[in-house]
């Protein structure tokens, strides 16, 4: 390994300390517990975000067009994701020292990245544009990406490269799948 590389290594596991000593704080409130994990589980294989392409395609005839590019969307960026990305990499997970207060999924792929942290910025993204709501898929998007690290099944560097990941990816659906077609000038 490089001086830059263990560098690295060093950076990252400080970034993530620090997001794990600022969670540890919330963790133990029943409250926070039950958003957190509620989050976690509704963010398996994208059921939040193909719950909200539903309800938003059920508000108007308009809307339809969006629902069904956000489930081809979800399933896009799953196969990218988690056949593709994380096979590229071997991070384990966090190992957790206490007990988990309610029931959780636990994943077999790779740590790295957050395959919950990108379907939410690709969800949020993809249902964001023309909706008046888009604030709201963004913050849905904090507190989904958010609980991976809350629950213990990422390090905050997997959630963050999740993000990284997702953005750009909602960004180009919408490019290559524009909810109106492009005017012709």
């Amino acid at each position: 390994m490089t001086d830059l590389a263990r560098r690295a290594k060093r950076l990252v596991g400080r970034f993530d300390d620090a997001v794990e000593s600022v969670l540890e704080g919330w963790r133990g409130n029943p409250v926070v517990d039950r958003t957190f994990y509620g989050a976690s589980a509704l963010g398996d294989h994208s059921l939040i975000w193909l719950i909200l392409g539903a309800l938003r395609g059920l508000r108007a005839d308009h809307h339809w067009r969006a629902a069904m590019r956000l489930g081809a969307g979800m399933g896009i960026e799953s196969a990218l994701v988690n056949l593709g990305i994380k096979s590229l990499f071997r991070r384990s997970r966090p190992t957790s020292e206490t007990s988990r207060p309610l029931p959780l999924r636990q994943p077999r792929t790779s740590s790295f990245p957050s395959g919950h942290a990108t379907s939410a910025f690709v969800g949020a993204g993809l249902l964001a544009e023309d909706d008046p709501l888009w604030p709201l898929y963004y913050a849905v998007a904090v507190v989904v990406a958010t609980s991976r690290v809350y629950v213990g099944i990422h390090h905050a560097s997997d959630v963050l490269a999740g993000v990284v990941v997702g953005i750009p990816l909602g960004r180009l659906g919408r490019r290559l799948a524009p909810l109106s077609p492009p005017r012709s000038g």
